[in-house]
């Protein structure tokens, strides 16, 4: 049986435990969401004012250039790179994900009917990200394509090559964002490809929690999220990555003058940047950027100390004592941990299913000070999922020992099924 000193020596020992000091991270509150939203870098908010005082306020319009503006995607981009297995040069941090995800599957469309006109349809995941799904439906109606949604476990077999002959793109979250269950990238990017199939990977739950290697998985393109476990705060910018091989094949739909080859030129025709940079589009938010670079300096300071491999290494013994503690306190109170056990299949995160009373129980534990969050099921074919995001930056053992000792109390006592915690919030 595993006991609270168990945990707390397993934290004196972390070689991580350090990196935690990076947070501002509210007393009496255990933070299990940063899937969701991550936390708040001690250094962002005194950053954030220089650049409105200082860099805006002072330096005015010649901080396009005397504070580097200008080039602020690039350079952030790069300081992705290294986290998802992508170049210097090959990413630039833009827009929001859904934005993103709408110029590269344009593009992979595009690439795909140029090759054969009749590759029109779409494959993804039935459990994708909702919005992916939403942007795909659209670009299918508008460009004559169909938007084709399977189980996990049909992907492989809608790949082999006699049933993949009108297949343009195969759209997939790596790391899926109600099971925490991870895809084989190099494996269905290999299928992918033996049928001719693009393949388009969105990184929201990837980037900068488990390790993802773009190219050596030999991978199309790439969207991801700036605000789960890159810190960068509320709405923070995403990022795109396009293989080198298809960057200059088409103009992504959104030409902006800030996607130009020549944006100060001011003329009247579009031409569009060679590379990255042509997907980008119009002017950048450089407040919300600067905020992200203050979430990526939480990385470089765990380079030293092993860097992602190290990170992964945290994850995964994190998310394995959640998995064991579930099992030993909470076991008859109904909760299935559907999370894949082995360790190649499973992202950051840890999500719980019950039948019944999921919504309430996450909020008496809220109101307890552990924060996790709620995702409804669909009475069918998908249950509701209690989500507990493991964050290796910041979380410790103690508190994955603390967070299940008080899910054990709320379903003992009963307390979740108080009339308050069933009332239904605008962000659940």
């Amino acid at each position: 049986m595993i006991t609270l000193e168990h945990c707390q020596q397993l934290d004196l020992q972390d070689p991580l435990r350090a990196l935690r000091e990076q947070f501002n991270l509210p007393s009496g509150v255990i933070y299990l969401d940063g899937n969701s939203l991550g936390a708040l870098p001690k250094s962002t908010a005194a950053r954030v004012a220089q650049v409105v005082t200082q860099e805006w306020g002072q330096g005015l319009i010649g901080s396009w250039n005397e504070a580097g503006w200008f080039d602020l995607p690039q350079r952030l981009g790069d300081r992705i790179a290294p986290l998802i297995g992508a170049a210097a040069g090959e990413i630039v941090v833009t827009d929001s994900t859904s934005i993103n995800l709408f110029k590269v599957l344009s593009a992979a469309l595009q690439i795909a009917k140029s090759a054969d006109p009749a590759r029109l349809r779409v494959l993804s995941e039935r459990d994708n990200f909702p919005t992916d799904l939403y942007i795909a439906e659209g670009l299918c109606r508008a460009q004559g394509g169909t938007l084709e949604l399977l189980e996990a476990g049909q992907l492989a077999a809608a790949l082999a090559p006699e049933a993949a002959q009108d297949v343009a793109v195969l759209l997939l979250t790596h790391v899926n964002y109600r099971s925490g269950a991870m895809h084989d990238m190099a494996a269905l990017t290999a299928a992918a490809h033996r049928a001719g199939v693009l393949t388009v990977w969105d990184l929201a739950h990837s980037a900068g929690a488990v390790p993802v290697n773009l190219k050596a998985d030999q991978a199309d393109f790439a969207v991801g999220c700036g605000y789960k476990y890159l810190n960068g705060g509320p709405g923070a910018p995403a990022f795109v990555w396009v293989s080198p091989q298809h960057a200059d094949r088409f103009w992504q739909p959104l030409a902006g003058w800030w996607g130009h080859a020549a944006p100060f030129a001011f003329t009247p025709d579009y031409q569009p940047a060679s590379g990255i940079a042509r997907y980008l589009c119009g002017t950048q938010p450089i407040i919300s950027l600067s905020a992200l670079a203050c979430g990526l300096d939480t990385f470089s300071a765990a380079e030293s100390l092993g860097g992602m491999a190290a990170l992964r290494a945290k994850s995964l013994a994190l998310s394995d004592l959640f998995i064991t503690l579930v099992e030993q306190r909470c076991a008859g109170h109904g909760l299935t941990v559907v999370t894949p056990r082995e360790h190649g299949r499973r992202g950051s995160q840890l999500s719980l299913a019950r039948e019944q009373g999921g919504y309430a129980i996450m909020q008496a534990l809220i109101a307890r000070g552990v924060i996790g969050d709620f995702r409804s099921g669909d009475g069918k074919q998908r249950a509701d999922i209690l989500r507990f995001g493991l964050t290796p930056l910041y979380t410790g053992f103690e508190e994955v020992w603390q967070a299940l000792e008080q899910l054990r109390q709320v379903l003992v006592s009963g307390e979740w099924q108080r009339s308050e915690f069933s009332l239904r919030k605008v962000v659940s």
